[in-house]
């Protein structure tokens, strides 16, 4: 089984967002496989596929990027799965500022880059462990603005960036599934 979670804030006022690339691209995946997000009990929309034998949960967190863990950590104890899975079946979908805007690179376990979603996994699973599909929204002008970066409406040029990059991350989950990570970072990186 493998557990799929996309980042971003809850509310109209962040759709579309840099910030909400990482839950845009799970929804893409979804829908891709005829799946529709419903709230769970567990502070998240959520929805279950299959790919071949694979049984995938897909979830998107309710709370605000810096809460994420208490969705995730939800989600990993309900399904059953266990620490020593999450290096090799726990997926991450998220913003990255250290990349360009539209570029998808997929990652085993690492720093935080600073990244206040990624920190409250860690918190709460105690590990950094875990599969990360890193989608690029490029650095604002100075640290000061980051923020504002990731929470401001994109302009219409970079936001058919990240609409293709948000198709790719969902092409390299479904990658990460059926051929592994190995193969996935070789395709994707």
């Amino acid at each position: 089984m493998w557990i799929v979670v996309g980042l971003g804030n809850p509310g109209k006022k962040y759709e579309r967002t840099r910030h909400n690339v990482g839950q845009d691209a799970v929804a893409e995946f979804a829908r891709r496989r005829g799946a529709s997000l419903k709230e769970g009990r567990d502070k998240s929309l959520v929805t279950e596929v299959s790919i071949g034998e694979q049984k995938v949960v897909l979830g998107i967190p309710l709370t605000f990027m810096n809460e994420s863990g208490q969705a995730v950590r939800g989600l990993v104890k309900r399904h059953n799965m266990k620490p020593d899975e999450f290096a090799t079946r726990l997926v991450i979908v998220h913003d990255e500022l250290d990349l360009p805007p539209g570029t998808v690179r997929v990652k085993e376990g690492g720093g935080l880059a600073g990244h206040n979603g990624l920190r409250s996994i860690t918190s709460h699973l105690s590990t950094q462990d875990y599969l990360r599909v890193r989608i690029g929204v490029g650095k604002p002008p100075t640290a000061e603005m980051g923020a504002d970066h990731v929470l401001r409406k994109v302009p219409p040029a970079e936001r058919q960036l990240l609409d293709d990059a948000e198709s790719r991350a969902a092409d390299a989950i479904e990658s990460l599934i059926v051929n592994g990570v190995a193969a996935t970072m070789n395709a994707f990186n």
